[in-house]
């Protein structure tokens, strides 16, 4: 079934293949561009190769990276360097290609990832969006779980962020809520009262299993994460875009700011979720193209 999706439209839940889906939507339609893929865990993945090559006339990331390396050049070593980075980049590569086609002029990517991708990625994106425009690398610190005792434990994970126009990006951080000083005693009255803007390092604890945010999702995120990403970057009314949306954080974090909001998953636990915690929106399903039209699109958008 169609989408027929326009900046006009309700917001939209979308059961399907995120590719498949963000294939219907415009261009640079998002001011926000969400993508918290699963990690690189070392699951079974099934391997493809692809020996096409791009050409500067027929894709965004046919560019010549950084000191002049080509883009191919960069892709092909990392894989060389790691065979188990050409199953999941063939995976999320031609959906960060989608994210840049659908990112308004004035948008902003976030990427959200774990210790074992976040660096391969930061290389390849700095080629796919280009590396002016690069914003942040965040990290999001949080103190939950077991702790190994013999590395120092990880604690942590990574979202980097990308914007579509480094002269035209949208930031405002005065609409971000403030934490905590972690010495007020070293700073004014006022200013503990006010509290202090964050920085690229996020303290911000996982979601509580016993809290009011609690869905029962395995992945889900805190609202607290996603509510800062969507407070700088975007505006009320703006449209927001999720490619793995899970139990529906972004949409319902999206709605509480007066944003509008598409948010797509294949999995239908996360749509049953996002059933009952978003209520008002419309649903829909886009069903999978066939596998010979799928390959020739993943072969498109993966080559090199």
């Amino acid at each position: 079934m169609p989408l027929n999706w326009t900046s006009a439209s309700p917001s939209l839940v979308v059961r399907g293949d995120n590719l498949d889906a963000t294939a219907q939507l415009p261009d640079e339609a998002f001011t926000v561009v969400y993508l918290d893929p699963p990690f690189n865990t070392g699951r079974q993945q099934q391997r493809r190769s692809t020996t096409s090559t791009r050409s500067a006339a027929d894709s965004v990331t046919a560019i010549t990276g950084f000191k002049g390396v080509a883009y191919e050049r960069i892709r092909g070593d990392l894989m060389r360097y790691d065979d188990r980075f050409d199953d999941y980049w063939s995976f999320l590569e031609p959906r960060l290609a989608e994210a840049w086609r659908l990112l308004a002029s004035d948008g902003t990517l976030y990427l959200h990832l774990d210790y074992r991708e976040a660096h391969y990625a930061k290389v390849l994106l700095d080629v796919l969006f280009g590396r002016d425009n690069f914003l942040n690398e965040i990290i999001w610190a949080y103190d939950y779980g077991a702790k190994s005792r013999n590395r120092w434990p990880t604690k942590h994970d990574t979202i980097l962020v990308y914007v579509k126009d480094p002269s035209r990006y949208h930031f405002d951080s005065e609409t971000v809520d403030r934490e905590p000083y972690m010495a007020p005693g070293l700073v004014t009255p006022e200013k503990v009262a006010r509290g202090k803007l964050p920085t690229d390092v996020w303290w911000h604890t996982i979601v509580s299993p016993t809290g009011r945010e609690k869905t029962g999702y395995p992945t889900q995120k805190p609202e607290g994460v996603i509510r800062r990403m969507i407070q700088a970057s975007s505006r009320e009314g703006d449209w927001i875009l999720d490619f793995f949306a899970g139990s529906g954080t972004t949409g319902a974090v999206a709605q509480s700011l007066g944003r509008r909001f598409v948010l797509v998953d294949s999995n239908e636990e996360a749509v049953a979720v996002m059933r009952r915690r978003l209520p008002d929106a419309t649903f829909r399903v886009v069903r999978p193209r066939s596998t010979r039209s799928r390959a020739k699109r993943d072969a498109a958008a993966t080559a090199g």
